[in-house]
């Protein structure tokens, strides 16, 4: 969920930073820099970031807000719980604190912080506090202040026509939970509404724990996600419609 989104900001900035004057496939809001420097890739990808995220249908990209996860087990310790339809919003409104591109290198690297919602139904199978549970319902989780930094390492190749193309060689991530992450879920315990409130309320008194065990899986799948989409991304755009200068020896 967190994934498909992230990395869609990445292509926005690989857009941004390469200075796509002559780009045949850029969108109006993309808005090329004429120099690799902070300030100018910071401001380029925080102005595309709102119209990106809606998605480019002509391009194949599609809409990053909202995001949807059709299904996602987690097991936890002694817990499995399994979302369904979850629909992550929040990502157009995320603040871009920081841009490097090293394009000699085949190196980039974004640091931002959003405000996240995930809405959708789950069911729970397992143990909490030795409590038994069989749940299922509405389920929201809220993260404030999500920190992430994702660091990406590119290569040139050749396609059968021999053009040229960019291509994903390898990546990895960071984050923290920020400020704060909140539950909702409905329907803990099926016969004791007074139960499921207790758990939930321990849940959110001990949010960072629960977090941690909690929410990895889900942002490891929004990766996987969208590493994915970006590497069919990279596959169909030419490399020279995509950046306005010489590929890098």
């Amino acid at each position: 969920m967190i994934l498909r989104e992230i990395f869609g900001i990445v292509l926005c900035i690989v857009f941004c930073f390469c200075g796509l004057g002559n780009a045949k496939l850029a969108p109006d809001f993309i808005h090329p820099c004429n120099a690799t420097t902070r300030e100018c890739l910071v401001k380029s990808t925080q102005d595309a970031i709102p119209e990106f995220v809606k998605g480019i249908p002509h391009l194949g990209v599609p809409s990053l807000d909202p995001f949807v996860i059709e299904k996602l087990s987690i097991p936890l310790n002694g817990l499995k719980v399994t979302f369904y339809q979850g629909k992550v919003t929040g990502f157009r409104k995320c603040i871009v604190d920081n841009v490097i591109s090293e394009l000699e290198k085949r190196h980039f690297v974004l640091e931002f912080h959003c405000n996240l919602t995930i809405k959708g139904q789950y069911d729970a199978v397992g143990k909490i506090l030795l409590f038994p549970i069989n749940g299922e319902g509405d389920a929201k989780v809220k993260l404030v202040n999500l920190r992430m930094k994702v660091d990406i390492n590119t290569k040139y190749i050749k396609d059968e026509q021999g053009v040229n193309h960019f291509a994903l060689k390898n990546y990895k991530y960071s984050f923290d939970y920020g400020d704060r992450v909140m539950f909702d879920l409905k329907n803990l315990f099926k016969e004791s509404q007074e139960l499921s409130e207790t758990v939930l309320k321990f849940l959110n008194e001990n949010w960072k724990t629960v977090a941690e065990e909690f929410g990895k899986p889900i942002v490891d799948y929004s990766v996987d996600l969208a590493i994915r989409t970006i590497e069919k991304f990279f596959l169909v755009v030419p490399y020279e419609e995509l950046i306005n200068v010489p590929l890098p020896k």
